[in-house]
């Protein structure tokens, strides 16, 4: 009974450290924060447009045994593509590396966008949400690698994206480009900023649930 106890202390410690791992990270620059199981890091590069021009990129990332925990801002403010065209492309992009099994609307607050669910050719699942917002490509993307079994926290990822700068991507009552309704919609709550310094973690955890109607969405394999 004594080896039983310990072992599930043991086991309730373990999980209780993983949970703590995940911090909120606030970037104001960008309007959004989002929560990753380590401290991130950060690349400048490239992305290449619908229209086939490459425009500056920031990537915030980390990767882990069995996951990858990836968010990608492309700056899109000069480019002049059409939110359809934005999104269609990075989807198709994605669609290289495997098989789209969800493809469905995505909300966080009043910006609106798509939510993936992808079965990689090399056996990885990833969970991905698209958003064109204030100029900008905002694709966030947790994999969990085929070594690994990080389903969860892909997820948990993904839906962690808050955007700090209470404004939206849609005038109210206008359809998005899969006709999903879009626009603020009466007695939906506001979010307030983010504070501190680019990348810092967020000071105030959220007291409340994301507003999002991104929904987790089954494992990419089907099951």
């Amino acid at each position: 009974m004594r080896l039983i106890a310990s072992l599930l202390a043991l086991l309730a410690a373990g999980g209780s450290a993983a949970a703590q791992s995940w911090t909120e990270y606030s970037y104001p620059d960008d309007a959004f924060r989002v929560s990753f199981p380590a401290a991130p890091k950060m690349e400048t590069t490239t992305y290449q447009a619908a229209d086939g021009h490459a425009v500056p990129a920031r990537v915030y990332w980390v990767a882990q045994d069995n996951g990858v925990f990836k968010m990608t801002i492309a700056d899109l403010t000069d480019a002049g593509l059409a939110e359809s065209a934005v999104i269609d492309h990075a989807i198709e992009t994605l669609a290289q590396g495997g098989e789209i099994k969800v493809n469905i609307a995505a909300r966080v607050s009043r910006v609106f966008g798509r939510q993936l669910s992808i079965q990689g050719t090399d056996g990885s699942r990833s969970t991905v949400a698209l958003f064109d917002y204030n100029g900008r490509l905002y694709q966030i993307e947790g994999k969990s690698l085929p070594a690994g079994n990080a389903t969860a926290d892909a997820i948990r990822f993904q839906q962690s994206l808050i955007f700090t700068d209470n404004g939206t991507n849609a005038a109210p009552g206008e359809r998005g480009p899969r006709g999903e309704q879009r626009g603020e919609q009466r007695g939906e709550r506001r979010r307030d900023r983010a504070g501190g310094q680019r990348g810092a973690p967020a000071k105030t955890p959220a007291t409340t649930a994301p507003e999002s109607e991104t929904a987790p969405v089954p494992d990419a394999s089907g099951h």
